[in-house]
């Protein structure tokens, strides 16, 4: 099958569910607009999207930590 009979990939916009067309002609893919793309850019920038995971290791307490692990080593 030639490249020309394919169907252009097409996926939903991550902001607001449009359908663009998956194209080295958008710059903003997978979003539809810069307009898109910043929105989510400012959602993880003000933490609204989080990966899951654990949470980050808190250093504050560190001295703390060193000291009760060379009190109390683990095997």
């Amino acid at each position: 099958m030639s490249q020309h009979n394919q169907r252009p990939l097409t996926v939903a916009c991550p902001q607001c569910q449009k359908k663009v067309v998956w194209s080295e002609k958008n710059p903003y893919r997978p979003f539809c607009s810069e307009r898109c793309k910043l929105i989510d850019l400012g959602a993880w920038a003000d933490e609204s999207h989080r990966i899951a995971g654990e949470p980050a290791l808190d250093e504050t307490n560190i001295d703390e930590w060193l000291a009760q692990a060379e009190r109390d080593p683990r095997p």
